[in-house]
């Protein structure tokens, strides 16, 4: 896979260079461009931004550096060999980015992405190239930063871990949260390793059983129960059918119900005045 990064802060990408990602960078699984906007301004104050028609307050970014920079990325891209672009657009208005939509770019061959300052880019820019390749708007969350670098950070880690050859066990992330299947709507439960009692605490005796069966069963019951508790909108966006009758009943325990329309629904908790 190949990513290239437009930024104004270019040093803010140097987290790519470690960890899983920068293994896979040295590996070839993943060949990083990171291009600093400025190179592509014309002035002597290497200016990106300017005031936004309609008034008000903050700055948005210039059509001009966009438009050269994303030219001469693609260009790039195209010459080495790369094919079909997704242009990644991080914005807090953009699509929320789920393991779904990770798994979804990870068959992506090329991504690009802009990462905003300001008050975003000219939205001419973006409607520009959806006329060329595909673009992604995502938000990492409903929340707003000082720009999308650390959200490139985000997705780029969430997706690279994905793609073969960068985790060093292939099944790994089969049980995480979200993950697709019978994870996609649960959050993954604790977990423990050695030793086997720290500070008065032990571990749950069905890890210690090797019954593969019945551990398999207690994980997915702790994913229903952190679920429950942190993210029960999940549980309910679910279909009925998604779950088994062992599922049924531990949800039951949970506080929901099944409803006419085949979802879950959590029943009032009662209320002493």
């Amino acid at each position: 896979m190949r990513l290239d990064v437009v930024t104004i802060f270019p040093e803010y990408l140097e987290p790519l260079n470690v960890s899983l990602v920068g293994k896979a960078r040295a590996r070839g699984v993943l060949d990083v461009h990171v291009h600093d906007l400025r190179e592509w301004t014309y002035d002597r104050h290497n200016t990106v931004d300017d005031t936004p028609y309609g008034g008000g307050p903050g700055m948005v970014m210039k059509t001009e550096p966009w438009g050269d920079a994303l030219d001469e990325a693609l260009a790039d891209g195209y010459e080495a060999g790369a094919h079909s672009p997704v242009l990644v657009v991080p914005t807090p208005s953009g699509r929320p980015f789920t393991q779904e939509l990770a798994v979804e770019l990870s068959a992506a061959p090329w991504l690009v992405f802009t990462p905003a300052r300001y008050e975003g880019i000219d939205r001419r820019v973006i409607d520009e190239y959806a006329t060329r390749t595909r673009v992604v708007e995502v938000s990492i969350g409903d929340y707003v930063l000082a720009g999308g670098e650390a959200a490139v950070l985000v997705v780029t880690e969430a997706v690279a871990r994905l793609l073969p050859g960068v985790l060093g066990n292939a099944e790994s992330h089969r049980d995480d949260s979200f993950a697709p299947g019978a994870m996609a709507n649960l959050l993954e439960g604790p977990v423990y390793t050695k030793p086997p009692e720290w500070r008065g605490r032990s571990i749950p005796d069905v890890l210690l059983s090797g019954h593969h069966g019945k551990i398999a069963r207690w994980r997915r019951d702790q994913a229903f129960a952190r679920t429950a508790l942190n993210r029960p909108d999940l549980i309910e966006r679910c279909e009925a059918s998604a779950f088994d009758k062992k599922d049924r009943e531990i949800l039951s325990i949970l506080g929901f119900a099944p409803e006419p329309g085949g979802r879950f629904w959590r029943r009032p908790t009662a209320v002493e005045e």
